[in-house]
């Protein structure tokens, strides 16, 4: 199977809407490794499969709950339908940070949900008795109207801040600078990254697409993306290894090529520092082995 480089997914709200709900229902979830500037709540039922979160993979199953920031890479695909389902089934929201920052500023009662956001920039899983509260109330977004959605979603963020059983996924965060300059510059750094991380790291053809100095290019994305350059990219490629490592049969070595490692034991030794385990055991984990 291939894997290329995430794509930029255009997600369209419409301009008199605060939010936009999909109730997705296909034969299959394909492998779709895309990011967007919008935060996403999805909830799916009826599948099983493989979710991809930055640098995360994991299995998924029915009554996956998952908060996504902004910019951070991911996928669903899925592998069997559960039970008599007929099709695998997703029922996904997207908002954006300028609606819920203003809500959060004009609505004090509302601050807890801005410490949720802030986590989902590593990507949240919420656990199983979260999802059976909300589950119902989630697959009924759907059937809403639209001032009806917007009460309810802003409900959900709040059981959802006070989910006790809440787990980070990815090893790394992206968030999305308060600064509207910051975020325009931002969004083209990552678009660029994006398609060459896989390619030996230089910061000039960046400080050409933003018209900054390198220190000034990397004053601004640490500033927006709470991370540096050389960091951001480490988790793209780590990201794109564990997909390799659990999708495919490429021997180490070609795995440590596609993704930009220098060699397979530098591969191995920053996957082992992330992961806490080597590629192989990794690799041995997902297929029972």
């Amino acid at each position: 199977m291939a894997i290329s480089q995430p794509y930029f997914e255009t997600v369209t709200i419409p301009p008199e809407r605060s939010l936009l709900v999909f109730d997705r229902q296909l034969p299959e979830f394909p492998f779709n490794w895309h990011y967007h500037p919008e935060f996403e709540l999805t909830l799916t039922v009826n599948s099983r499969g493989m979710r991809f979160v930055g640098d995360h993979v994991a299995q998924y199953g029915d009554g996956d709950l998952v908060l996504i920031a902004p910019n951070l890479p991911h996928a669903f695909q899925s592998q069997s339908l559960i039970g008599k389902a007929t099709a695998h089934r997703a029922m996904i929201c997207w908002f954006t940070q300028d609606w819920a920052g203003g809500l959060i500023r004009a609505v004090p009662e509302l601050e807890p949900v801005a410490a949720l956001l802030a986590q989902a920039r590593r990507g949240i899983r919420f656990g199983p008795g979260t999802t059976a509260r909300l589950r119902g109330r989630m697959l009924r977004l759907g059937q809403m109207d639209a001032l009806a959605q917007v009460m309810e979603l802003q409900s959900l963020l709040v059981a959802l801040a006070a989910a006790p059983d809440r787990h980070t996924l990815a090893t790394g965060e992206v968030t999305v600078s308060d600064m509207p300059r910051d975020r325009e510059r931002l969004q083209k750094v990552l678009d660029h990254l994006h398609r060459h991380y896989d390619q030996p790291l230089r910061l000039k053809p960046l400080c050409d697409l933003v018209h900054l100095t390198e220190s000034q290019l990397q004053r601004v994305f640490k500033r927006s993306a709470r991370m540096s350059i050389s960091a951001y990219v480490q988790q793209l490629r780590l990201g794109r290894a564990c997909q390799m490592l659990v999708q495919t049969d490429s021997a180490m070595g070609r795995i440590a090529t596609d993704c930009g490692f220098s060699d397979a034991a530098d591969f191995a030794r920053r996957f082992r520092k992330a992961r806490g385990v080597t590629p192989s055991v990794y690799r041995a984990t997902f297929r029972g082995r």
